[in-house]
């Protein structure tokens, strides 16, 4: 076992640690772009956050690791936490869906009632008149 350091995390702490850098990892082979706002470094990025150093991550890190059963229970615990996320982000993702699909479906519904329902442009009855008059006119005139 490696000496416990002067400095360790606490182990809920440590997790969240983990935790948070999992996601950052998925994260960079999904969608790479979306950490280009995170500055240069995102393990750097999550340190600063828990206003822990690299040194006393890595410290700490290692004493976890030296237990082996003790490292897995905290690494269960992250797999537990991405696990109820994803599903409530898969959930989140499908309503999401189905408002978007019934947003589509009205926006579609009334724009065909709006095709079908134009009133015919309106004809003045008098300016035909007025025409048929006129043309009779010339006609007479002729």
């Amino acid at each position: 076992m490696v000496k416990q350091p002067a400095k360790l995390i606490e182990k809920g702490k440590m997790i969240d640690i983990m935790y948070d850098l999992s996601l950052l990892e998925a994260m960079r082979y999904q969608k790479p772009l979306s950490l280009d706002s995170i500055e240069n470094d995102p393990k750097m990025f999550i340190l600063k956050k828990y206003k822990v150093d690299s040194l006393q991550f890595a410290q700490s890190n290692m004493y976890y690791a030296s237990d082996y059963e003790n490292y897995k229970d905290m690494f269960d615990e992250v797999n537990k936490r991405i696990s109820v996320n994803q599903r409530a982000a898969d959930s989140l993702a499908k309503i999401d869906e189905k408002k978007a699909a019934k947003e589509s479906k009205k926006k579609a519904k009334e724009a065909s009632k709006d095709s079908i329902q134009k009133p015919a442009p309106r004809v003045n009855d008098d300016s035909i008149r007025r025409a048929r008059m006129q043309m009779r006119d010339r006609t007479k005139k002729l």
